[in-house]
């Protein structure tokens, strides 16, 4: 069965940036039961020379709305950083990408499949084309992304598990 640029991309984008939404409600939960202030979250770190809290949440939705947009419009060119932003915009933040994400159609994603995209950062210039953009860049990176985001809050107390990071599995209908 040959599997759609849609298919790729979006229903994989939406399982993981839901479970993102649900491990800051998680967050969030836990913060108002132990008195903790989730803005705290937003510098945190794993070790210092990684990204902090806050890069880790604006790079899921910028790998997965604006991975798709790069598609779209045969270039990747991510909107600027935002910066440490109150814990509550991050949330706002995920729950866009997710409203974003939710209103694309299969057919309007696989439309875009035959284009081709031009990727560059400073002098570094890359060919991709739709499919092997997702596969080899931008779905890496969401990943690691998103993951990293669920071990700085798994370091930092918050309660979560596997299935926290899973999110919905999409399953074969019964």
């Amino acid at each position: 069965m040959a599997t759609s640029l849609y298919d790729l991309s979006v229903p994989t984008f939406l399982q993981t940036v839901s479970a993102v939404a649900g491990f800051l409600d998680r967050a969030a939960t836990h913060c108002a039961e132990t008195g903790a202030d989730p803005d705290d979250f937003v510098d945190a770190r794993l070790v210092d020379d990684m990204a902090p809290f806050h890069f880790q949440i604006e790079c899921v939705a910028h790998h997965s709305v604006w991975g798709l947009e790069a598609v779209k419009n045969g270039a990747f060119a991510p909107p600027a950083l935002v910066g440490p932003i109150p814990f509550a915009d991050l949330r706002a933040m995920i729950a866009q990408a997710e409203a974003a994400l939710k209103a694309l159609t299969p057919e309007e994603v696989n439309s875009w499949s035959d284009k081709d995209l031009d990727f560059q950062i400073g002098p570094r210039r890359l060919a991709f084309t739709p499919e092997t953009f997702f596969l080899s860049f931008s779905l890496p990176n969401f990943h690691f992304h998103a993951v990293t985001a669920y071990d700085i809050l798994r370091t930092r107390g918050v309660p979560l598990g596997k299935r926290d990071y899973e999110g919905r599995l999409r399953t074969k209908p019964a």
